[in-house]
């Protein structure tokens, strides 16, 4: 079946209707955008949203969040074998329900260097500079007990003692202690999460639930898109099936992609955006010849050490005396994030910014956290935060429920920068592990890379990455935004070369950040809604 087939445009023939804007994808940026076009009673928007309601249980319980891999929640996708991991394919959990990947994710709030958005800035004009990206992520921020904001970014309620043992050991390693969110970060810090009062603050939480009873809000869940549907070059709206019926929702002003770096070049290329030699070798007509669609995809990789600690860990979380302290007060292990503390180091001292940050889990996360943890034991890794690799998400075939093809190709720069870095943010590692604070709590047996402590530490550490490294969940740059005439879309997150057609989420990012792709993709739901509401401004001048 191509985008075009008589067939589908049959079935779909039944069901129409006709709104101002449709947004495609209820995750951390989609679910902005309709909060915020919504606050405007005149402006009619559907959200389509290809998994359900956000109710279960394991969404709102912080600490139950890998319950949610590889459920209905959850896009359930597997990267292409990596030949720089042993050949391993690499799970990556994608949000498939209100809320998107926020109503998934780790609730880590950390919003990333000024120095990168000033370098997206440069790229792509002021508007996407540090002191624009700033005044978006302060009207979405909302501290607890604030009175503004939408999404509840707050301390944790109980940190474990053993992330208190290891911010001690950060400093008996020489390295600093300092609050979170600098707007540039040296040192490390307890992890602040996108929490209210003990329970996960998603963007379905936090923008959807206030705005899902004004009547100009329609959200359809169970609500897979198939193609875009255009006159001409023109969007006009959105085909989806919902309920085994194909249908369409049609929009007068715009249609706005939020899927994300997976799904929205799996849906532009689907609707005959990409490049044109593989859209006509899978059947599917070319609207447009765009050859970076797909391409440009840049992910965090991450890896650790998991040695065993005598107890207090997180295995415990769920003993009755767990459970009845967050079923009674909100507190307690259950409110944890998991990845209690973080930090930034430089993989060589030269370097003006750091380049890995190391993360800190009082908990054996094992198996990409789909395994029964083992033991007690705590994970402490590096991550790539500046990955000089390139990969790509493209469509396989014309079957809009046939997965893309997703290849981050982990550690394939040609100079090796990527795994120095990484290998040396191992050494930091084993720095930490040493010190007084942590060592008390070691037994000395390793959990992952088993067999660890019979190892030297260089040995240890590239067993870890081989046999554990993994994404961090921030694929990014897949739809890049840009000035430049191969971009995907412009800097006002226009797809170049139709009308009407928007995207934003991560795929749009020029560079990855130096943080977690929460916050900034929020703020790009944010900015498309200003974007949106200002050319709408322009029209009626």
């Amino acid at each position: 079946m191509t985008h075009a087939s008589a067939s589908a445009q049959d079935s779909a023939r039944d069901s129409v209707d006709v709104v101002d804007v449709v947004v495609v994808g209820a995750g951390s940026a989609g679910a902005a955008l309709a909060a915020r076009l919504t606050e405007d009673p005149t402006r009619r928007v559907v959200l389509l949203e290809a998994g359900g309601p956000d109710k279960d249980i394991s969404i709102r319980v912080p600490a139950a969040f890998s319950k949610l891999f590889k459920t209905s929640a959850d896009w359930n996708y597997e990267t292409v074998p990596q030949a720089n991991l042993h050949g391993r394919t690499v799970y990556w959990p994608r949000g498939k329900v209100l809320g998107g990947s926020s109503s998934l994710n780790a609730m880590m709030w950390v919003r990333g260097f000024a120095a990168d958005y000033d370098t997206w800035g440069e790229l792509l004009g002021p508007e996407w500079s540090w002191p624009a990206m700033r005044t978006l992520l302060a009207r979405i921020e909302r501290p607890a007990g604030a009175p503004e904001g939408a999404v509840s970014v707050e301390a944790q309620r109980s940190p474990s003692a053993l992330t208190d043992a290891f911010l001690r050991a950060v400093e008996q390693a020489g390295l600093s202690v300092e609050a979170a969110n600098a707007e540039q970060p040296e040192g490390f810090t307890q992890t602040m999460v996108t929490q209210h009062r003990g329970s996960r603050s998603s963007t379905a939480a936090a923008y959807l639930e206030p705005a899902r009873r004004r009547p100009n809000l329609d959200i359809r869940t169970g609500a897979h898109a198939t193609r875009v549907l255009f006159d001409g070059i023109r969007a006009t709206g959105v085909e989806y099936l919902q309920d085994g019926e194909l249908r369409q929702v049609h929009a007068r002003a715009e249609v706005v992609l939020c899927g994300g770096s997976v799904n929205t070049p799996q849906l532009l290329e689907l609707s005959g955006i990409g490049q044109a030699a593989r859209l006509r070798a899978l059947g599917i007509d070319v609207l447009v010849d765009r050859p970076e669609v797909g391409e440009n995809l840049q992910d965090h990789l991450v890896s650790a050490l998991i040695p065993e600690v005598r107890g207090g860990t997180l295995l415990d979380a769920t003993k009755p005396a767990q459970l009845v302290n967050y079923l009674t007060r909100r507190r307690g292990m259950l409110t944890s994030n998991v990845a209690e503390a973080y930090g930034f180091v430089r993989s060589r001292p030269e370097l003006p910014l750091p380049d890995i940050e190391m993360l800190f889990a009082p908990v054996a996360y094992v198996g990409e956290g789909l395994l029964p943890v083992p033991a007690h034991g705590i994970t402490l890794g590096p991550i790539l935060l500046t990955p000089q690799s390139r990969g790509s998400v493209h469509i396989r075939s014309a079957d809009p429920f046939d997965k893309p093809a997703i290849d981050p190709r982990y550690l394939s720069d040609p100079e090796g920068a990527d795994r120095a870095a990484i290998m040396a943010g191992f050494r930091v590692v084993e720095r930490l592990l040493a010190t007084p604070a942590l060592k008390q709590h070691l037994t000395g047996r390793f959990l992952a890379p088993e067999g660890g402590d019979t190892m030297t530490p260089e040995e240890r550490s590239t067993e870890a990455l081989h046999r554990y490294g993994h994404t961090l969940y921030h694929p990014t740059g897949t739809a890049r935004m840009g000035r430049d005439d191969d971009a995907v879309v412009d800097p006002s997150l226009r797809v170049r070369g139709v009308h009407n057609l928007r995207v934003a989420d991560a795929s749009v990012m020029p560079q990855i950040i130096r943080g977690h792709t929460n916050a900034p993709s929020i703020a790009i739901g944010e900015r498309a809604a200003d974007l949106i509401r200002q050319a709408r401004s322009s029209l009626h001048a």
